[in-house]
């Protein structure tokens, strides 16, 4: 029983990290732009992921994820460029990191702490409060972040880009990086920590009756989540190798929100699903934008209908599918059930005599 039991555990971030490496091998044998298209959808299941791991467990719908993000895609400017670059475009750094240049995974890693002490420092004043207010203070987190990261102009270079950051990040680190962020969510999800704030969010009363602490449940997914998303803008900054304070606005934001409702925000699964289903049905619309030829017929949707497209699918996945497209569903292998089996009890005693 307990390896079975150990054996169900595992086979569904098994089963996610087993289709991504699938994704990423098929990538590889296409061109370059499959591969970075490959990459930006890897990159998407790290912060995703992040967000179900709060969202998820606790019910609370949260639109500041999106700064932890830009947070550690900063963190990791600061951390990889060259101190001739920043000598120039970031006089406001201290002297530490003005001449830090790290390699990339222990760059990438700080930049997730970074995003963590943020997300400990914010969710403790902010996981104070319950439902929609807690939502709205998300999103003024979010704002907080847009306003201070585009007037510091000498430790974030404003609302110009900062570039020069280096680029190592490619299929197969960023594969790593979500095997990685799945991994840790299936964790949480699993652990008492992911246990009692489920409980907390589906009885309260009684999960406070029990000894639940529910701001200090609340509060470590919050830092869990952040440290995720983190991790995703570190890579997503080393991959293309630019940051801009609006790139992780009310756009991303957006996208990703949409990513997660529509696999199905109660499991991680449906984190994953949507980040694939979504990401394939906007690279098709990007392509039909640009204008593609069709059996001899020129084929371009006008400028827009990817923004247009993407709200009608969440819209109508609401309608139709409230609980997402895996309906809180996990990825399983397929159950058979072998013929020479002997049939449970209670289907016996019902077998004609």
């Amino acid at each position: 029983m307990k390896n079975f039991l150990l054996r169900h555990r595992l086979e569904t971030p098994v089963l996610l990290c087993l289709a991504l490496a699938l994704l990423a091998v098929l990538s590889l044998a296409g061109s370059n732009s499959l591969q970075r298209t490959t990459t930006e959808v890897l990159i998407r299941v790290v912060m995703v992921v992040g967000m179900f791991i709060f969202i998820g467990h606790s019910g609370l719908i949260s639109f500041g994820h999106m700064a932890f993000v830009g947070i550690g895609a900063y963190g990791v400017a600061w951390t990889t460029m060259e101190p001739s670059i920043k000598q120039y475009v970031l006089t406001g750094l201290p002297d530490l990191l003005q001449q830090a240049a790290l390699p990339w995974v222990p760059a990438s890693l700080l930049a997730g702490l970074l995003a963590a002490a943020v997300a400990l420092l914010a969710g403790a004043v902010i996981l104070r409060l319950n439902g929609i207010a807690a939502s709205i203070a998300t999103f003024s987190l979010l704002a907080i972040f847009n306003v201070v990261y585009s007037n510091w102009d000498s430790v974030t270079a404003g609302s110009s880009s900062i570039v020069g950051i280096p680029t190592p990040v490619g299929v197969w680190q960023a594969f790593l990086f979500a095997a990685g962020a799945i991994a840790l969510a299936h964790w949480h999800g699993i652990s008492r920590f992911g246990l009692a704030l489920r409980a907390v969010r589906e009885e309260p009363v009684a999960a406070r009756s029990c000894g639940i602490n529910a701001w200090r449940q609340l509060l470590v997914a919050f830092v869990l989540s952040a440290l995720v998303c983190g991790l995703g803008g570190a890579l997503d900054a080393q991959f293309l190798g630019v940051v801009n304070p609006d790139a992780y606005y009310l756009g991303r934001t957006f996208t990703c929100l949409t990513m997660l409702v529509i696999g199905g925000s109660a499991s991680l699964s449906g984190a994953v699903t949507g980040v694939l289903v979504l990401s394939a049905l906007m690279e098709l619309l990007i392509r039909l934008e640009t204008g593609v030829s069709l059996g001899g017929m020129a084929i371009q949707l006008p400028s827009g209908s990817q923004e247009v497209v993407t709200g009608l699918v969440m819209v109508l996945t609401l309608i139709r599918r409230p609980a997402g497209l895996m309906q809180g569903r996990e990825w399983q292998w397929p159950r058979l059930t072998h013929p020479s089996a002997p049939l449970p009890a209670a289907s016996l005693e019902m077998q004609p005599r």
